[in-house]
């Protein structure tokens, strides 16, 4: 079992930044991966970035490249996402999720997720 924690998050306006933080618990040994997802109201749970266990490999959705980044200093440390030039189409609950194996952006890929944290951008 992993269980997933998640911080940060909060109210900001739009061109802000924010950062978020997951910090993995559990049978988090061997190879594995951290992402976070997202999901709008009314709207489908969507990717938003991936980073594997050591920190040395990273993925991203078009619609965030360039703006959020995903990070952690190695396998013992949160997953951070730092999330600059906010967007009020960003307003969303946020999810951090686990997988065993190699870098994917499906959300049935990964079978352990946090509770979520809002994110909401103001205009």
């Amino acid at each position: 079992q992993v269980q997933l924690v998640e911080s940060g998050g909060g109210l900001v306006q739009a061109g802000g930044s924010l950062r978020l933080s997951c910090a993995a618990s559990g049978r988090t040994f061997s190879s594995y991966v951290m992402g976070w997802f997202r999901q709008a109201p009314g709207k489908e749970r969507e990717f938003v970035a991936a980073i594997n266990w050591s920190g040395d490999s990273t993925y991203y959705a078009d619609s965030v490249k360039g703006r959020f980044t995903i990070s952690r200093d190695n396998a013992k440390n949160p997953v951070y996402l730092q999330m600059n030039s906010l967007k009020p189409e960003d307003t969303a609950v946020y999810y951090c999720a686990f997988r065993w194996g190699t870098m994917g952006k499906a959300s049935k890929d990964y079978p352990y997720w946090g509770q979520g944290t809002q994110v909401t951008v103001s205009s």
